[in-house]
């Protein structure tokens, strides 16, 4: 069963990491991980007190926070303006590291133009459905009309067909998105790696769907921990909803702060003189 501080968060096993010598970084989902999801992506509000909690964050951290999701990085700095931190948007295909450049993989959008009408169609059947057009991606959502879910899925699934090798269908909570298979959170999390300030940290993931699970292998498969928000998929540790997600951020960032203070008045080890 997880370890718990508290507030519900998992900190043991980042205690034990810290004091196995471990500095973290942290990689973290944006909708259902740190804001309550809604019928449309436009519907979320944010708390003012988010972008300040991920401010702190960030600074205990030193600068080793990303946010990974499947938003564009422009809709992240405006929901979280003025702050701007790393992040990876659509999935990966697009990504601000550490110094503030823009990496983006080489685009296929001329190649999701044989599907992209019939995608608008279909979602013209249905009022409740919505098609969120990312350009590199397609992204069915079915929130409003859950019982419309599997012919939304067999509907994806022909327009997959149709198209040329290299491209998947992505589900996840009441949406499926149609993408290329040359970016994931996966990649992008290790990219992110190869780089300062997140090379040579062990990373921290938190997510709470199935387009997570790229993260959450490549994480683990570093020796990192993983966190899963809800019940849809399986993390290392897991929280209830993004109000404990918050909890933690806040407790993570006290634990750091200990942990650098007794780092800094640890008593100095001296070899005896030979």
């Amino acid at each position: 069963m997880p370890s718990t501080d508290r507030t519900g968060a998992p900190l043991e096993p980042i205690r034990r990491m810290l004091a196995e010598g471990a500095r973290l970084c942290l990689f973290v989902d944006f909708d259902g991980t740190l804001l309550d999801l809604a019928e449309t992506p436009d519907a979320i509000r944010v708390d003012p007190s988010l972008p300040r909690l991920l401010a702190r964050t960030r600074d205990a951290l030193d600068g080793a926070l990303a946010v990974v999701s499947g938003r564009p990085i422009e809709e992240i700095d405006a929901l979280l303006a003025p702050l701007k931190l790393p992040a990876a948007g659509v999935h990966g295909f697009e990504r601000r590291d550490g110094l503030g450049t823009i990496h983006r993989v080489p685009p296929r959008r001329e190649a999701l133009e044989p599907v992209r009408h019939q995608f608008v169609e279909f979602v013209a059947t249905d009022p409740r459905l919505l098609l969120e057009d990312k350009g590199e991606s397609l992204a069915l959502h079915y929130r409003r009309a859950p019982e419309l879910g599997t012919s939304v899925l067999a509907f994806a699934a022909r327009m997959l067909e149709q198209l040329r090798p290299g491209f998947s269908l992505q589900p996840g909570d009441q949406v499926v998105e149609l993408k290329s298979r040359l970016f994931s959170k996966g990649s992008a999390v290790q990219d992110f790696l190869r780089e300062p300030p997140f090379a040579a940290r062990a990373p921290l993931a938190i997510g709470d769907d199935f387009t997570d699970v790229d993260a959450f292998r490549v994480v683990e498969y570093l020796g990192g921990l993983s966190i899963a928000v809800g019940s849809r998929i399986s993390g290392r540790e897991r929280l209830q909803n993004p109000a404990q997600v918050h909890d933690f951020l806040a407790d993570l960032v006290d634990e750091l702060g200990r942990h650098a203070g007794a780092t800094a008045t640890a008593p100095a080890r001296h070899g005896l003189a030979s």
